[in-house]
């Protein structure tokens, strides 16, 4: 069994990783927001990946698409909807390797993204099962099992993911109301977008 797996070149992703890289066959996927940031989360993804003997690490620069996103919808919901392109676009890579899974390392309430109503709703936009081992952990916890297996100190420092991020964040969604935000934008192309961007980096 193969699982894709999405990996931030932050703490939460990596453990996710190490947790379930004994039951499956793990390849992974960073999204770039170069040049919105600068390539250190990339960096950071390849050493991770290497740490955890992960054999296949691809690459996709999504800044256009956040972008459009950011231009296009409410600026609260951008966390949300961003999320779920990026799902769309990882379940479509994971169907050409042949992978049964997406792997992730969201962790309930952790971030404004995460909380139960947002993840409902951002699963929702596949139909590949998400596997989320780190679901019920905090902060305290993952910190921890960074340090056991040794990759805090490739993933600490700030994280770059909520650059285009607005201060206030919506918390709580409804089905209806990101489809209909969605229909400001072109999905289909922003999924071929993305997959033209894609290169093979391990």
């Amino acid at each position: 069994m193969k699982a894709l797996a999405l990996l931030s070149g932050g703490f939460d992703s990596a453990v996710a990783i190490y947790l379930m890289k004994k039951q499956l066959e793990i390849y992974a996927l960073h999204f770039s927001l170069e040049p919105f940031t600068n390539n250190t989360p990339e960096k950071k993804s390849i050493e991770l990946a290497k740490k955890l003997k992960i054999k296949n690490l691809y690459v996709i620069n999504h800044s256009k698409e956040h972008e459009e996103i950011v231009n296009k919808c409410e600026h609260k919901n951008y966390y949300i909807i961003s999320r779920r392109l990026m799902y769309r676009v990882a379940e479509e890579l994971a169907r050409k390797l042949n992978c049964n899974y997406l792997l992730d390392g969201c962790n309930l309430g952790q971030v404004s993204s995460q909380t139960l109503s947002n993840l409902s709703v951002i699963s929702q936009s596949v139909n590949m099962p998400i596997l989320r081992p780190l679901l019920c952990y905090d902060k305290d916890q993952i910190i921890k099992l960074a340090r056991k297996i040794e990759t805090y100190e490739i993933s600490k420092g700030p994280e770059m993911c909520n650059v285009l991020g607005p201060k206030h964040p919506a918390t709580r969604s409804n089905l209806e109301i990101i489809e209909k935000e969605e229909t400001n934008l072109n999905i289909k192309k922003l999924i071929e977008s993305s997959l033209n961007s894609l290169r093979k980096v391990l």
